[in-house]
């Protein structure tokens, strides 16, 4: 089956299907550290946060169907961080091991550096989470740490990995 697939800016209209992803990943893995899937009026209130703060919000879709998403939001509150994000990416469990966390994590870090952004960083949850890790190796991000045993989930104890890319000139002039 040969689907044509569009990458875009996400509208309101997705986020039912945006939150139907994300609550499965809630439930069943370990990427998320949330322990309850967030309701529509939650996941709305994010995704209008993030735009109201210029941050990229992008889907993967086929047709009407929202295959993936992918976002990024402020790394850190805090003002000296504000040219640096975090990502998060999510791909419906039916949609995986096709190419989408790639094609959505490269358009969100292009996306991310014409808005000014000079790095990204990744919070990945589970050490053991080859994918993810791997995916972000092949997009251009470096380990730069582990967190083991930061989170409790599903009854054990849940690392984090932390990676990191620079986005268009990174840190090789100011950003102001």
């Amino acid at each position: 089956m040969n689907q044509t697939i569009l990458l875009r800016a996400a509208r309101l209209s997705d986020l039912p299907q945006i939150q139907e992803i994300y609550g499965h990943h809630v439930a069943t893995g370990l990427a998320s550290f949330e322990e309850t899937p967030p309701d529509l009026a939650e996941m709305t209130r994010r995704f209008e946060a993030l735009l109201a703060g210029g941050y990229p919000y992008i889907v993967a879709v086929s047709g009407e169907t929202v295959l993936g998403y992918a976002y990024a939001g402020a790394y850190r509150a805090r003002p000296a961080y504000r040219f640096s994000v975090e990502n998060s990416i999510y791909i419906r469990a039916d949609g995986k091991r096709r190419g989408l966390g790639k094609l959505l994590l490269n358009a969100l870090i292009e996306e991310s550096a014409l808005r000014g952004y000079r790095q990204m960083v990744a919070v990945i949850g589970d050490s053991a989470n080859a994918a993810s890790i791997g995916l972000h190796a092949a997009c251009g991000f470096q380990m730069i740490g582990n967190l083991p045993s930061i989170g409790f989930k599903f009854g054990r104890w849940v690392d984090s990995v932390l990676m990191q890319r620079p986005l268009g000139p990174g840190d090789t002039s100011s950003p102001i």
